[in-house]
């Protein structure tokens, strides 16, 4: 599934912050765009799998454009 990832810099945790929307409490940090990505990657499949093991239903991709 995808899911649109919103990313911005924080400068009250100084870092970039990495968000999925559609998944409630899915977030990330890192000192680079590109860690906080990767660490949203992470975060959001333990989010999908630990949502499977609690036979949870999973959040829909909220179809947006900018997702391709």
């Amino acid at each position: 599934m995808k899911y649109q990832i919103l990313l911005y810099w924080s400068e009250e945790d100084s870092a970039f912050i990495a968000e999925v929307p559609e998944l409630p409490g899915c977030l990330a940090d890192g000192e680079t765009y590109g860690e906080a990505l990767n660490n949203a990657q992470v975060v959001m499949q333990e989010y999908l799998d630990t949502a499977r093991e609690l036979d949870r239903p999973l959040p829909k991709p909220n179809g947006s454009q900018f997702l391709r």
